[in-house]
């Protein structure tokens, strides 16, 4: 008997091993008590790493190994959820507000600083680690910080880079009549800062670009009516931070050309497979994201596939958009490991697209990456030199960037500055989708370049203005006018928002300065007050086409309309409700009377149709960083440091 058991157990063991395994699907919408749908909940299948967020409209899709296995829904400032799935494949979930108190936690940071005892946020309920922050620590430019993904695994952000920001301050208009910046399409701060406050903590001050967060959102901007690329529109109000002052609104809507009648495409995606892609939030989530794309191609649109990591290669060449399959076969067969030699990867890139140049068409590398380069052409000013010399063939570039922990956006803010292009970071599929699928042609096509505005104010309507956002887009004056002088591009059905915050003439500021007066220039206080009595200021616009070399100049004076904030657009009041929102995540010297209070009430009022439900998201961000601000630890005095902790080592970057 033993005997014939000892036979028939390994028969049995590779039954059992290749047994059919009962896995289900499970989709749903999760929403608040309101019936408000939630997006980025957290859907974890309970006892594994696997778990999936959901998308803007609430709604989800996993797939798990057991019927009977148990999901967990979780977010931040709701109470979690365990539900037992029970064969169900459809499960909708309502999550109610938490009861938030303030406990006392222990953060310790990597850096070179004791242990501290701050103040945290606890949910009762809550099975997350608690976040927090170690102010004054300055590792890789940045404060350090510290955060869990939703397997609650440990994320060291130490390592990701970002630039400091110095803030755009007020001038005196009699000192500087004009301002002058380009134009700046890009949105990554915003899913960024979106993928911080989602892990349960504040963003770093330099990831906050307040022009990003801006131009996220989509403005009801009429399309223009002429031949020119694009339709100029301005509104004026008072400030919502400080009822002194005025906010000025100037708008760009640029002209949307149907997919159908774009120009032929030549896209040569460059795709980081070093070892630091591996994790799931980025390669995989590459991988996913060119599916899409793929989809929205046409016969006449080609598309390579060049990757890096210990070297560059080419694992696709041209390949017609009618050619799915052949596409997607190889996009699956894309793995992670190995070193970034990404300079050698950007050369081939561009060298591939040179060689299959459309002309008059759209040709265009897309660098798919976490941004962290350190083969090869590794220092910020030699890839900015590349990317510079290449740009002048006429192929531009787009920086998606992915993934948390060594994420360098500093360095792939500069990649697309100098490479005539834009960059987005994908936080998520639904991202991908906005990027990718819904903004398809103002990604990808460019319809206008080297944008420039000058605003000259006119000093007896306005003594004081601020540009809110756009520090590393400024120009000087005499740039406006040179056309060897690179700027933004505006792509196909693209909008872009620019904020003054003025001070009118007659009110008292501590913001203006004062400085002597000048001895050898004339006497600007003599100005006449009927000159242009009626114009506050006036805008002028600089472009080139896509292939020119030559600006056309547009000038637009804009009337001081005094219009109350209730009676503005959406546009005027969602756009001032987001800035505001990046004033107080920046926690900027003007804010003002600036409060998330205000900033909810603005943006709900002004949230308008909002099919995607990107405005409703909005607005549930701003709600869980007036939780996590209320959490933050005050400033602290020397005694508050316990001394006898030990010293923890910098983490460095590789």
């Amino acid at each position: 008997m033993k005997r014939v058991l000892l036979l028939i157990m390994p028969v049995i063991l590779i039954f059992l091993a290749f047994r059919p395994v009962n896995s289900l699907t499970v989709s749903g919408t999760v929403t608040d008590d309101k019936g408000n749908p939630l997006s980025s909940v957290s859907v974890k299948y309970k006892g594994t790493t696997q778990g999936v967020f959901t998308d803007v409209a609430g709604k989800y899709s996993i797939t798990i190994s057991s019927s009977t296995g148990t999901l967990i829904f979780s977010s931040l400032g709701y109470e979690t959820i365990e539900q037992k799935v029970k064969g169900k494949s459809v499960i909708d979930i309502v999550l109610k507000a938490a009861n938030v108190k303030m406990e006392e936690v222990v953060v310790t940071a990597m850096a070179q600083q004791k242990s501290i005892k701050v103040r945290g946020m606890a949910s009762m309920r809550s099975p997350s680690p608690l976040y927090g922050t170690v102010s004054g620590v300055q590792v890789n430019r940045e404060e350090a910080y510290y955060g869990y993904t939703t397997d609650e695994t440990k994320v060291d952000f130490n390592r990701e880079g970002y630039d400091k920001i110095i803030e755009n301050r007020f001038l005196k208009v009699i000192d500087n009549p004009l301002s002058t910046f380009s134009i700046d399409v890009d949105a990554a701060s915003y899913s960024n800062i979106r993928r911080f406050l989602n892990q349960g903590q504040l963003p770093p001050t330099g990831a906050v670009r307040i022009e990003e967060m801006v131009n996220y959102f989509k403005y009801e901007y009429p399309q223009p009516k002429k031949n020119d690329p694009f339709s100029i529109n301005t509104e004026i109000s008072e400030a919502p931070w400080n009822k002194e002052h005025k906010l000025v609104l100037i708008g760009l809507q640029g002209k949307k050309i149907p997919t159908e009648n774009l120009p032929a495409s030549n896209l040569v995606f460059l795709i980081d497979v070093s070892g630091s892609m591996q994790d799931a939030n980025k390669l995989p989530l590459v991988k996913a994201s060119m599916k899409m794309l793929v989809e929205q191609l046409r016969e006449q649109d080609k598309i390579s596939i060049v990757v890096y990591a210990g070297a560059a290669g080419i694992v696709l060449k041209p390949t017609s958009g009618a050619d799915k399959i052949k596409i997607k076969d190889a996009i699956d067969k894309l793995e992670a490991g190995g070193s970034t030699a990404g300079g050698a990867g950007i050369k081939l890139a561009y060298k591939t697209a040179k060689e299959n140049f459309v002309s008059n068409g759209n040709n265009r590398v897309i660098l798919c990456t976490d941004g962290d380069f350190n083969v090869g052409e590794s220092s910020d000013d030699a890839m900015e030199r590349l990317i510079e010399n290449e740009r002048k063939s006429g192929v531009f570039l787009t920086v998606l960037g992915y993934g948390m922990g060594n994420y360098q956006d500093a360095k792939m803010q500069k990649l697309a500055d100098k490479g005539n292009g834009n960059h987005a970071y994908i936080d998520g599929i639904s991202e991908a989708k906005k990027v990718l699928v819904n903004e398809f042609g103002g990604t990808l096509f460019t319809i206008a370049k080297d944008v420039k505005l000058q605003i000259e104010f006119n000093p007896s309507k306005v003594q004081g203005y601020r540009l809110i956002g756009y520090e590393n887009r400024m120009l000087a004056k005499e740039d406006f006018n040179d056309d060897k002088k690179d700027a933004g591009e505006l792509g196909s059905g693209h909008t872009v928002t620019a904020i003054y915050e003025v001070i009118p003439v007659g009110v008292k500021s501590s913001f203006l300065q004062k400085v002597d007066d000048l001895k050898y220039q004339q006497n600007v206080k003599s100005l006449s007050k009927t000159l242009h009595s009626d114009e506050l200021l006036t805008v002028k616009f600089r472009y080139k086409a896509p292939d020119g070399d030559v600006s056309k100049l547009i000038e637009h004076p804009v009337m001081d309309n005094k219009i109350p904030l209730a009676k503005t657009t959406d546009n005027f009041r969602f756009a001032a409700a987001v800035a505001q929102f990046g004033l107080l995540l920046r926690d900027s010297e003007f804010k003002s009377d600036a409060s998330y209070e205000d900033v909810v009430v603005l943006a709900r009022k002004a949230r308008g149709v909002d099919e995607e439900g990107y405005r409703s998201e909005f607005i549930r961000l701003v709600e869980s960083a007036q939780l996590l601000a209320k959490a933050k630890p005050a400033p602290r005095n020397k005694e508050d440091v316990d001394e006898s902790e030990e010293t923890m080592p910098v983490s460095k970057n590789k």
